[in-house]
Protein backbone atom coordinates (compact mmCIF):
# COMPACT_ATOMS: atom_id res chain seq x y z
CA UNK A 1 0.00 0.00 0.00
CA UNK A 2 1.72 3.20 -0.93
CA UNK A 3 1.71 5.82 1.88
CA UNK A 4 0.47 9.10 1.35
CA UNK A 5 2.69 12.07 1.52
CA UNK A 6 2.10 14.98 3.71
CA UNK A 7 1.54 17.18 0.86
CA UNK A 8 -0.94 14.84 -0.68
CA UNK A 9 -2.82 15.06 2.80
CA UNK A 10 -2.99 18.31 3.07
CA UNK A 11 -4.50 18.62 -0.45
CA UNK A 12 -7.30 15.95 0.55
CA UNK A 13 -8.16 17.84 3.93
CA UNK A 14 -8.49 20.82 1.53
CA UNK A 15 -10.70 18.98 -0.88
CA UNK A 16 -12.65 17.59 1.69
CA UNK A 17 -13.54 21.08 3.67
CA UNK A 18 -14.28 22.24 -0.31
CA UNK A 19 -16.53 19.68 -0.95
CA UNK A 20 -18.28 19.83 2.33
CA UNK A 21 -19.00 24.21 2.34
CA UNK A 22 -20.24 23.22 -1.06
CA UNK A 23 -22.26 20.95 -0.21
CA UNK A 24 -23.56 22.83 3.02
CA UNK A 25 -24.04 26.03 0.77
CA UNK A 26 -26.20 24.39 -1.78
CA UNK A 27 -28.66 22.32 1.17
CA UNK A 28 -28.14 26.32 2.89
CA UNK A 29 -29.27 27.48 -0.94
CA UNK A 30 -32.12 25.53 -1.25
CA UNK A 31 -33.49 26.29 2.44
CA UNK A 32 -33.12 30.07 2.45
CA UNK A 33 -35.05 29.66 -1.05
CA UNK A 34 -38.08 26.91 0.21
CA UNK A 35 -38.22 29.25 3.56
CA UNK A 36 -38.94 32.49 1.86
CA UNK A 37 -41.60 30.85 -0.12
CA UNK A 38 -42.84 29.27 2.46
CA UNK A 39 -43.06 32.98 4.48
CA UNK A 40 -45.28 33.71 1.53
CA UNK A 41 -47.20 30.74 1.19
CA UNK A 42 -48.30 31.42 4.82
CA UNK A 43 -48.66 34.97 4.56
CA UNK A 44 -51.30 34.15 1.46
CA UNK A 45 -52.76 31.61 3.98
CA UNK A 46 -53.41 34.05 6.25
CA UNK A 47 -55.28 36.54 3.97
CA UNK A 48 -57.53 33.67 2.09
CA UNK A 49 -60.23 34.35 4.89
CA UNK A 50 -63.50 33.53 4.26
CA UNK A 51 -64.36 37.05 5.11
CA UNK A 52 -62.77 38.96 2.03
CA UNK A 53 -63.81 36.34 -0.14
CA UNK A 54 -67.43 36.58 1.15
CA UNK A 55 -66.46 40.19 0.20
CA UNK A 56 -65.24 39.88 -3.32
CA UNK A 57 -68.16 37.35 -4.18
CA UNK A 58 -70.57 40.40 -3.25
CA UNK A 59 -69.03 42.86 -4.67
CA UNK A 60 -68.92 40.73 -7.80
CA UNK A 61 -72.63 40.48 -8.04
CA UNK A 62 -72.88 43.86 -7.08
CA UNK A 63 -70.11 44.96 -9.58
CA UNK A 64 -68.43 47.20 -6.89
CA UNK A 65 -65.12 44.90 -6.74
CA UNK A 66 -62.36 47.57 -7.14
CA UNK A 67 -64.28 49.84 -4.14
CA UNK A 68 -64.75 46.97 -1.51
CA UNK A 69 -60.94 45.18 -1.54
CA UNK A 70 -58.22 47.20 0.08
CA UNK A 71 -54.88 47.07 -2.00
CA UNK A 72 -52.55 44.64 0.04
CA UNK A 73 -49.22 45.23 -0.84
CA UNK A 74 -49.89 44.80 -4.33
CA UNK A 75 -52.21 41.34 -3.83
CA UNK A 76 -54.11 40.40 -6.77
CA UNK A 77 -57.63 38.45 -5.96
CA UNK A 78 -59.04 36.83 -8.76
CA UNK A 79 -62.47 34.61 -8.83
CA UNK A 80 -63.92 32.87 -11.15
CA UNK A 81 -67.38 31.87 -11.01
CA UNK A 82 -68.60 30.12 -13.97
CA UNK A 83 -67.58 31.96 -17.16
CA UNK A 84 -67.18 35.32 -15.22
CA UNK A 85 -64.12 36.08 -14.09
CA UNK A 86 -63.39 39.41 -11.36
CA UNK A 87 -60.34 40.76 -9.97
CA UNK A 88 -58.71 43.25 -7.91
CA UNK A 89 -57.07 45.00 -8.70
CA UNK A 90 -59.86 44.83 -12.17
CA UNK A 91 -56.67 45.14 -14.32
CA UNK A 92 -54.90 42.06 -13.52
CA UNK A 93 -56.88 38.69 -13.42
CA UNK A 94 -54.80 35.63 -12.54
CA UNK A 95 -55.61 32.82 -14.57
CA UNK A 96 -57.39 29.59 -13.41
CA UNK A 97 -55.01 27.25 -12.06
CA UNK A 98 -55.20 23.75 -10.24
CA UNK A 99 -55.99 24.17 -6.36
CA UNK A 100 -52.60 24.68 -4.35
CA UNK A 101 -49.37 26.79 -5.31
CA UNK A 102 -48.00 28.19 -8.39
CA UNK A 103 -45.70 30.81 -9.85
CA UNK A 104 -47.44 32.47 -13.26
CA UNK A 105 -46.35 36.12 -14.52
CA UNK A 106 -48.45 38.33 -15.68
CA UNK A 107 -47.23 41.39 -17.68
CA UNK A 108 -43.54 40.62 -17.21
CA UNK A 109 -44.31 40.25 -13.25
CA UNK A 110 -44.05 37.09 -11.69
CA UNK A 111 -46.57 36.39 -8.80
CA UNK A 112 -46.61 33.26 -6.17
CA UNK A 113 -50.74 32.69 -6.65
CA UNK A 114 -53.18 30.25 -3.98
CA UNK A 115 -55.53 28.95 -5.66
CA UNK A 116 -59.00 27.12 -3.74
CA UNK A 117 -62.65 27.08 -4.16
CA UNK A 118 -65.02 28.16 -2.24
CA UNK A 119 -68.40 27.12 -3.15
CA UNK A 120 -68.81 27.66 -7.36
CA UNK A 121 -66.07 30.15 -7.48
CA UNK A 122 -61.84 29.61 -7.75
CA UNK A 123 -60.78 31.79 -6.03
CA UNK A 124 -56.87 32.86 -6.94
CA UNK A 125 -54.76 34.75 -4.11
CA UNK A 126 -51.33 36.06 -5.59
CA UNK A 127 -48.78 38.20 -4.27
CA UNK A 128 -45.95 39.88 -6.68
CA UNK A 129 -42.61 37.67 -6.13
CA UNK A 130 -39.73 40.54 -6.27
CA UNK A 131 -39.65 41.37 -2.66
CA UNK A 132 -39.40 37.60 -2.00
CA UNK A 133 -36.71 37.14 -4.77
CA UNK A 134 -34.98 40.10 -3.62
CA UNK A 135 -34.87 38.85 0.07
CA UNK A 136 -33.80 35.59 -1.61
CA UNK A 137 -31.14 37.01 -3.78
CA UNK A 138 -29.45 38.89 -0.62
CA UNK A 139 -29.53 35.49 1.17
CA UNK A 140 -28.19 33.50 -1.39
CA UNK A 141 -25.19 36.51 -2.06
CA UNK A 142 -24.26 35.92 1.83
CA UNK A 143 -24.05 32.18 1.11
CA UNK A 144 -21.91 33.00 -1.86
CA UNK A 145 -19.74 34.85 0.39
CA UNK A 146 -19.39 32.56 3.05
CA UNK A 147 -18.90 29.52 1.37
CA UNK A 148 -16.08 31.54 -0.94
CA UNK A 149 -14.68 32.86 2.06
CA UNK A 150 -14.40 29.58 3.82
CA UNK A 151 -13.04 27.73 0.73
CA UNK A 152 -10.67 30.63 0.42
CA UNK A 153 -9.65 30.65 3.73
CA UNK A 154 -8.90 26.86 3.40
CA UNK A 155 -6.92 27.14 0.07
CA UNK A 156 -4.74 29.67 1.88
CA UNK A 157 -4.34 27.32 4.73
CA UNK A 158 -3.36 25.18 2.59
CA UNK A 159 -0.67 27.20 0.89
CA UNK A 160 0.40 28.74 4.50
CA UNK A 161 0.87 24.87 5.50
CA UNK A 162 2.61 23.62 2.51
CA UNK A 163 5.10 26.66 3.10
CA UNK A 164 5.17 26.47 6.00
CA UNK A 165 4.96 23.16 7.77
CA UNK A 166 5.50 20.79 4.66
CA UNK A 167 8.78 22.42 3.02
CA UNK A 168 11.16 22.22 5.87
CA UNK A 169 9.94 18.25 6.03
CA UNK A 170 10.78 18.11 2.19
CA UNK A 171 13.95 20.07 2.47
CA UNK A 172 15.07 17.79 5.35
CA UNK A 173 14.06 14.83 3.26
CA UNK A 174 16.41 16.18 0.28
CA UNK A 175 19.05 17.24 2.86
CA UNK A 176 18.86 13.54 4.53
CA UNK A 177 19.20 12.43 1.10
CA UNK A 178 22.15 13.98 0.07
CA UNK A 179 24.10 12.84 3.03
CA UNK A 180 26.88 10.54 2.44
CA UNK A 181 30.29 9.90 3.88
CA UNK A 182 31.84 13.01 3.37
CA UNK A 183 28.54 14.78 4.72
CA UNK A 184 28.86 16.89 7.80
CA UNK A 185 26.58 17.23 10.54
CA UNK A 186 26.31 20.73 10.23
CA UNK A 187 25.42 20.32 6.92
CA UNK A 188 21.45 19.46 8.04
CA UNK A 189 19.81 23.01 8.91
CA UNK A 190 15.82 23.28 8.52
CA UNK A 191 14.23 26.10 10.56
CA UNK A 192 10.53 26.00 10.79
CA UNK A 193 7.72 24.60 12.32
CA UNK A 194 8.87 23.44 15.72
CA UNK A 195 8.61 19.98 14.69
CA UNK A 196 10.79 19.84 11.54
CA UNK A 197 13.23 21.82 13.70
CA UNK A 198 13.18 18.79 16.35
CA UNK A 199 13.84 16.36 13.59
CA UNK A 200 16.76 18.45 11.92
CA UNK A 201 18.20 18.74 15.39
CA UNK A 202 18.07 14.84 16.02
CA UNK A 203 19.23 13.93 12.57
CA UNK A 204 22.48 16.12 13.69
CA UNK A 205 22.86 14.91 16.76
CA UNK A 206 22.64 11.31 14.98
CA UNK A 207 24.97 12.09 12.64
CA UNK A 208 27.55 13.91 15.29
CA UNK A 209 26.85 10.44 17.14
CA UNK A 210 27.80 8.75 13.54
CA UNK A 211 30.53 11.09 12.72
CA UNK A 212 32.26 10.41 16.05
CA UNK A 213 32.26 6.88 15.87
CA UNK A 214 33.76 6.84 12.24
CA UNK A 215 36.56 9.11 13.59
CA UNK A 216 37.23 6.73 16.41
CA UNK A 217 36.65 3.98 13.97
CA UNK A 218 39.04 5.50 11.82
CA UNK A 219 41.25 6.33 14.30
CA UNK A 220 41.35 2.64 15.50
CA UNK A 221 42.13 1.59 11.70
CA UNK A 222 45.12 4.60 11.60
CA UNK A 223 46.00 3.39 15.23
CA UNK A 224 46.60 -0.32 13.74
CA UNK A 225 48.04 -0.06 10.78
CA UNK A 226 51.01 2.47 12.19
CA UNK A 227 51.13 -0.14 15.14
CA UNK A 228 51.61 -2.69 12.45
CA UNK A 229 53.73 -0.84 10.25
CA UNK A 230 55.63 0.36 13.83
CA UNK A 231 56.25 -3.08 14.79
CA UNK A 232 57.61 -4.35 11.34
CA UNK A 233 60.24 -1.79 11.36
CA UNK A 234 61.69 -1.72 15.11
CA UNK A 235 61.17 -5.36 15.73
CA UNK A 236 62.87 -6.87 12.60
CA UNK A 237 66.15 -6.13 14.12
CA UNK A 238 65.76 -7.83 17.35
CA UNK A 239 63.75 -10.68 16.05
CA UNK A 240 66.67 -10.88 13.05
CA UNK A 241 69.37 -10.85 15.87
CA UNK A 242 67.17 -13.91 17.97
CA UNK A 243 67.01 -15.98 15.00
CA UNK A 244 70.87 -15.94 14.24
CA UNK A 245 71.30 -16.62 18.16
CA UNK A 246 68.95 -19.51 17.73
CA UNK A 247 70.83 -20.91 14.51
CA UNK A 248 74.26 -20.40 16.53
CA UNK A 249 72.83 -22.60 19.25
CA UNK A 250 71.52 -24.89 17.29
CA UNK A 251 74.55 -25.63 14.27
CA UNK A 252 77.68 -25.02 16.68
CA UNK A 253 79.17 -27.22 19.27
CA UNK A 254 79.85 -24.56 22.25
CA UNK A 255 80.56 -24.93 25.46
CA UNK A 256 78.37 -24.11 28.72
CA UNK A 257 79.51 -20.62 29.17
CA UNK A 258 79.09 -19.69 25.38
CA UNK A 259 75.91 -21.29 25.59
CA UNK A 260 74.82 -19.03 28.39
CA UNK A 261 75.66 -16.07 26.88
CA UNK A 262 73.80 -16.42 23.82
CA UNK A 263 70.82 -17.95 25.52
CA UNK A 264 71.06 -14.15 28.11
CA UNK A 265 71.30 -12.36 24.51
CA UNK A 266 68.22 -13.88 23.00
CA UNK A 267 66.91 -13.54 26.87
CA UNK A 268 67.35 -9.81 26.57
CA UNK A 269 66.33 -9.63 22.89
CA UNK A 270 62.99 -10.39 24.07
CA UNK A 271 62.71 -8.36 26.68
CA UNK A 272 63.12 -5.81 24.40
CA UNK A 273 60.47 -7.21 22.03
CA UNK A 274 58.01 -7.26 24.80
CA UNK A 275 58.46 -4.11 25.85
CA UNK A 276 58.64 -2.55 22.27
CA UNK A 277 55.18 -3.90 22.13
CA UNK A 278 53.63 -2.84 25.29
CA UNK A 279 55.02 0.62 24.67
CA UNK A 280 53.22 0.70 20.91
CA UNK A 281 49.77 -0.44 22.95
CA UNK A 282 50.18 2.01 25.26
CA UNK A 283 50.12 4.60 22.52
CA UNK A 284 47.60 3.10 20.41
CA UNK A 285 45.38 3.19 23.53
CA UNK A 286 45.98 6.64 24.26
CA UNK A 287 45.19 7.51 20.49
CA UNK A 288 41.65 6.30 21.01
CA UNK A 289 40.75 8.31 24.14
CA UNK A 290 37.48 10.36 24.43
CA UNK A 291 36.48 13.21 26.63
CA UNK A 292 34.75 10.01 29.24
CA UNK A 293 37.70 9.26 29.73
CA UNK A 294 38.49 12.15 32.14
CA UNK A 295 37.36 12.54 35.60
CA UNK A 296 37.82 14.73 38.85
CA UNK A 297 41.58 13.71 40.20
CA UNK A 298 44.03 14.52 42.68
CA UNK A 299 47.37 14.64 40.97
CA UNK A 300 48.97 15.46 44.59
CA UNK A 301 48.07 12.08 45.65
CA UNK A 302 48.51 10.53 42.48
CA UNK A 303 52.73 11.76 43.00
CA UNK A 304 52.76 10.81 46.23
CA UNK A 305 51.62 6.88 45.19
CA UNK A 306 53.87 6.79 42.48
CA UNK A 307 57.03 7.91 44.52
CA UNK A 308 56.20 5.01 47.10
CA UNK A 309 55.55 2.49 43.97
CA UNK A 310 59.00 3.73 42.83
CA UNK A 311 60.89 3.10 46.22
CA UNK A 312 59.81 -0.74 45.91
CA UNK A 313 60.64 -0.94 42.23
CA UNK A 314 63.85 0.22 42.56
CA UNK A 315 66.04 -0.16 45.21
CA UNK A 316 68.47 2.53 46.77
CA UNK A 317 66.13 5.40 44.86
CA UNK A 318 65.77 8.30 47.10
CA UNK A 319 61.87 9.29 46.07
CA UNK A 320 60.27 12.28 47.35
CA UNK A 321 57.38 14.32 46.69
CA UNK A 322 57.65 18.30 47.58
CA UNK A 323 55.11 19.57 50.10
CA UNK A 324 52.29 21.19 48.63
CA UNK A 325 48.09 22.12 48.65
CA UNK A 326 46.16 19.33 46.95
CA UNK A 327 45.88 20.23 43.24
CA UNK A 328 43.10 19.16 41.59
CA UNK A 329 41.81 18.69 38.04
CA UNK A 330 39.79 16.73 35.39
CA UNK A 331 42.35 14.36 34.09
CA UNK A 332 43.28 10.40 32.92
CA UNK A 333 44.44 9.22 36.10
CA UNK A 334 45.81 6.41 33.99
CA UNK A 335 47.39 8.55 31.29
CA UNK A 336 49.20 10.48 33.80
CA UNK A 337 50.50 8.10 36.21
CA UNK A 338 52.37 6.41 32.93
CA UNK A 339 53.82 10.01 32.67
CA UNK A 340 55.39 9.60 35.95
CA UNK A 341 56.49 6.16 35.90
CA UNK A 342 57.67 6.61 32.37
CA UNK A 343 59.54 10.05 33.47
CA UNK A 344 61.37 7.97 36.37
CA UNK A 345 62.20 4.37 34.71
CA UNK A 346 63.99 6.83 32.48
CA UNK A 347 65.98 8.92 34.67
CA UNK A 348 66.75 5.42 36.35
CA UNK A 349 67.67 3.04 33.83
CA UNK A 350 69.03 5.23 31.24
CA UNK A 351 70.30 8.76 33.32
CA UNK A 352 71.45 6.71 36.51
CA UNK A 353 69.63 8.64 38.81
CA UNK A 354 69.75 8.05 42.07
CA UNK A 355 67.42 10.48 43.57
CA UNK A 356 63.65 11.65 42.17
CA UNK A 357 61.98 14.73 43.49
CA UNK A 358 57.77 14.90 42.20
CA UNK A 359 55.84 18.23 42.72
CA UNK A 360 52.61 19.89 41.48
CA UNK A 361 51.84 23.02 41.77
CA UNK A 362 48.44 24.30 40.49
CA UNK A 363 47.38 27.87 39.08
CA UNK A 364 44.17 29.91 37.51
CA UNK A 365 45.08 28.60 34.12
CA UNK A 366 47.13 25.53 34.70
CA UNK A 367 48.76 22.42 36.52
CA UNK A 368 52.31 21.77 36.14
CA UNK A 369 53.47 18.58 37.30
CA UNK A 370 57.52 18.57 37.72
CA UNK A 371 60.08 15.20 37.93
CA UNK A 372 63.06 16.19 38.55
CA UNK A 373 66.47 13.36 38.94
CA UNK A 374 69.81 13.90 39.67
CA UNK A 375 70.97 11.61 36.91
CA UNK A 376 72.98 11.97 33.42
CA UNK A 377 70.30 14.74 32.19
CA UNK A 378 69.71 15.21 28.78
CA UNK A 379 71.83 17.15 26.29
CA UNK A 380 70.04 20.64 25.33
CA UNK A 381 70.13 19.89 21.44
CA UNK A 382 68.24 16.62 22.04
CA UNK A 383 65.33 17.62 24.39
CA UNK A 384 62.96 17.99 21.46
CA UNK A 385 64.04 15.17 19.74
CA UNK A 386 63.77 12.50 22.30
CA UNK A 387 60.05 12.82 22.80
CA UNK A 388 59.52 11.43 18.78
CA UNK A 389 59.04 7.94 18.78
CA UNK A 390 61.98 5.67 19.17
CA UNK A 391 64.07 8.46 19.13
CA UNK A 392 67.19 7.90 21.87
CA UNK A 393 69.37 10.29 23.29
CA UNK A 394 72.89 9.87 23.43
CA UNK A 395 73.36 9.30 27.04
CA UNK A 396 70.29 6.65 26.91
CA UNK A 397 70.86 2.87 27.32
CA UNK A 398 70.49 0.60 24.23
CA UNK A 399 67.82 -1.53 25.70
CA UNK A 400 65.18 0.84 25.61
CA UNK A 401 62.11 0.84 23.17
CA UNK A 402 62.70 5.01 22.54
CA UNK A 403 59.06 5.10 23.00
CA UNK A 404 59.12 6.05 27.09
CA UNK A 405 58.83 10.32 26.45
CA UNK A 406 56.62 9.04 23.47
CA UNK A 407 54.32 8.05 25.33
CA UNK A 408 54.95 11.25 27.83
CA UNK A 409 54.27 14.10 25.16
CA UNK A 410 51.33 11.88 23.59
CA UNK A 411 49.67 11.93 27.66
CA UNK A 412 50.34 15.71 27.67
CA UNK A 413 48.56 16.75 24.14
CA UNK A 414 45.74 14.53 25.48
CA UNK A 415 45.66 16.68 28.43
CA UNK A 416 45.89 19.54 26.32
CA UNK A 417 49.14 20.52 27.98
CA UNK A 418 52.60 19.91 26.82
CA UNK A 419 55.84 18.42 27.90
CA UNK A 420 59.53 19.77 28.05
CA UNK A 421 62.97 18.76 29.31
CA UNK A 422 65.49 21.48 31.22
CA UNK A 423 67.85 21.06 33.84
CA UNK A 424 67.12 20.73 37.20
CA UNK A 425 68.10 21.71 40.13
CA UNK A 426 69.24 18.29 41.36
CA UNK A 427 71.84 18.27 38.68
CA UNK A 428 70.22 16.01 35.72
CA UNK A 429 66.76 16.53 33.98
CA UNK A 430 63.73 17.85 34.81
CA UNK A 431 60.66 17.12 33.24
CA UNK A 432 57.82 19.58 33.26
CA UNK A 433 54.31 19.29 32.47
CA UNK A 434 51.96 22.22 31.74
CA UNK A 435 48.35 21.13 31.40
CA UNK A 436 45.34 23.36 31.13
CA UNK A 437 43.01 23.25 34.47
CA UNK A 438 39.69 21.99 32.96
CA UNK A 439 36.67 23.07 35.16
CA UNK A 440 33.80 21.91 33.25
CA UNK A 441 33.04 18.66 35.47
CA UNK A 442 35.04 19.36 38.44
CA UNK A 443 31.88 20.13 40.71
CA UNK A 444 31.42 16.00 39.94
CA UNK A 445 34.98 15.29 42.04
CA UNK A 446 34.34 13.47 45.01
CA UNK A 447 36.69 15.23 47.07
Amino acid sequence: MRVLSLRAIVIVGALSVVVTVITLGTWVWLGVTNDQYSQLDRRLDSLSSLGDVSTLLTATKQGTADNAMPDDGGLVRTAHIGGVSVSVPSDIVLPRLENGYANTTIDGVEYRVRTFTAGPASIALGAPLAETQRRIDELHLRVLLICGGVIGGTVVVGWMISLVMITPFRLLAQQARAINAQSKPEEVQVRGVREAVQIAEAVEGMLARIGDEQERTKAALESARDFAAVASHELRTPLTAMRTNLEVLSTLDMTAEQRQEVIGDVMRTQSRIEGTLTALERLAQGELTTVEDFVPMDVTELLDRAAHDALRTYPGLRATLMPSPTVLMLGMPAGLRLVIDNAIANAVKHGGATEIRLSAVSSADDVQIVVDDNGSGVPEAERAEVFERFARGSTASRSGSGLGLALVAQQAELHGGTASLTESPLGGARLLLRLPLRRARMEDAPF
